[in-house]
């Protein structure tokens, strides 16, 4: 009888140690690391904001706390959107974020919020009460959404203009408003543009359009400083101009620089440059490209008409190798930019220009990296620089939302462009276009609809470049949403936009 009580005590222990383990081995596979149990709260950086252009690149940051996952471990993905203070957010002002996951805090610029503001249709230097709501949404369906919200106050700026003209009888094309002379805007510094060239005797103001009509917006003299300009709205206030009275000698030149938003002119005499670039043309040659072989024929580059000295082209680059064609036509030992070893990558930087056939050194392009490209030639510098071009969906129609820092790109395939997803998920009435290029909303060109809130079923389409507009959209319509494929090909210009 003791061996056999012994024998269930032994039982008895071996039991109690398996079930310690297997109890431990569960809790094992229990992450609680992905618990979260926060209030969903959203702050500002910033409550009350008088924006202005000369504050562009200054940010209101809005920051958000984590919610609660109601301890299920699953994520949590967040919605970070806009609207007037009395909105209900069924048609925002702007969707910052959208299904993001692991990011409690956003950046936006003063200028990119006031295009936001302007582009839904509020007025200019007015103050707009508004609401930022931040949307908690957890994977785990039995967990409801959390919202939370924070009220701020913003004053709107009417941006300037990002053309400008020079007109006046000193200037080469005297007072033909519609044949004024374009200032070239810097690349470097918002609202500031440069004239270089000839004036005469006589008197010069500015423009921001060539519109014939003399009641447009100009920029004039300040009557107590000349270095000073003065911004005349509908043409009103005192039409104060400069003045040209000094004669030059025949290796200079004028260079007036013109600061929009400090409201500053500088007019300076300089020394003449080279004027006139050394080629006239460019042109593509090999067979990684559509030229093939060809110097008789060859697809020639488009100049910069702000800058004669850049050439730029856009195209296909397949496998193989090409170099770029100075002319003249025909000669295969003519003038050439080439790189300065053979079967260079494609690189950015100096390019060397040279004529013979002695060295023939050309750009290769391998499987890995063909594809769609933009290659800018600077002659006057003698570099060059290649861009892979991408396109991407902008627009609350869209996945993106109206993000142009880090959109996801269209998938390239076999020379077309293409979106498979969903459209009008998040608004069925959203917008979107089409851009080639990430970052500053006025950073490059861009695929507009041809009208104004064109039907997704209506394919045609227009470029424009930066901020110039028309900034048209195709729009979605009640009933639209859905699953999409658009296909852009940017050789047949075609578009094509068909539901799944």
């Amino acid at each position: 009888m003791k061996n056999k009580n012994i024998f269930k005590n032994i039982i008895w222990v071996m039991i109690s140690v398996l079930t310690l383990v297997s109890l431990s081995c569960n809790d094992d596979l229990v992450d609680n690391t992905f618990d979260t149990d926060d209030v969903l709260e959203v702050t500002l950086s910033n409550s009350e904001m008088v924006l202005e252009e000369l504050f562009f690149n200054n940010k209101v940051v809005f920051n958000w706390s984590s919610g609660s996952n109601k301890s299920t471990g699953a994520a949590i993905k967040y919605r970070l959107d806009l609207d007037l203070v009395d909105g209900d957010f069924s048609n925002p002002i702007a969707i910052f974020v959208d299904n993001v996951q692991n990011t409690f805090s956003h950046e936006v610029r003063f200028g990119d919020l006031n295009r936001a503001l302007l582009d839904y249709g509020l007025d200019v230097d007015k103050t707009y009460d508004l609401k930022a709501r931040v949307t908690a949404k957890v994977s785990n369906e039995l967990v409801s959404d959390q919202v939370a919200s924070a009220n701020f106050n913003v004053t709107t700026f009417k941006p300037v203009s990002n053309k400008l003209f020079i007109v006046g009888d000193a200037t080469p094309n005297g007072w033909d408003i519609s044949n004024a002379t374009e200032l070239t805007a810097s690349t470097t510094q918002r609202g500031v543009f440069v004239y270089r060239g000839d004036l005469t005797s006589g008197n010069f103001k500015f423009a921001v359009s060539q519109d014939g009509c003399w009641c447009q917006d100009f920029y004039t003299k300040d009557a107590i400083d000349s270095g000073k300009i003065i911004y005349n709205e509908g043409g009103s206030g005192d039409d104060l101009q400069w003045s040209i009275d000094q004669s030059l000698e025949n290796d200079q030149e004028y260079k007036i620089t013109v600061d929009l938003l400090n409201k500053t002119i500088k007019i300076e005499v300089v020394e003449i440059t080279v004027k006139t670039p050394p080629f006239a043309n460019l042109w593509i040659v090999g067979d990684a490209s559509e030229s093939g072989w060809n110097i008789d024929s060859p697809v020639a580059f488009n100049q910069n008409s702000d800058n004669p000295f850049e050439f730029y082209y856009e195209g296909q680059l397949n496998p193989g190798n090409f170099k770029i064609f100075a002319g003249a036509l025909g000669d295969w030992c003519g003038e050439w930019y080439r790189p300065f070893q053979d079967n260079q990558i494609l690189e950015n930087g100096i390019v060397d220009q040279n004529s013979g056939c002695d060295v023939d050194n050309k750009w290769s392009v391998s499987e890995a990296d063909q594809g769609r490209y933009r290659i800018i030639v600077d002659t006057q510098n003698n570099t060059i620089v290649f861009s892979k071009v991408s396109l991407y969906l902008i627009g609350d129609g869209g996945p993106n939302g109206w993000n142009i820092n880090n959109p996801d790109p269209m998938d390239y395939v076999n020379g077309e462009y293409i979106f498979l997803g969903e459209l009008g998920a998040d608004n069925p009435t959203g917008e979107f276009k089409i851009s080639k290029f990430i970052g500053e909303w006025c950073g490059g060109e861009w695929i507009n609809a041809a009208t104004s809130s064109q039907s997704i079923t209506n394919t045609s389409f227009i470029y424009t470049q930066g901020c110039d507009g028309p900034d048209n959209k195709w729009k979605m319509q009640e009933g639209d949403a859905g699953t999409y494929e658009i296909r852009v090909n940017l050789v047949t210009e075609v578009i094509t936009i068909i539901k799944q």
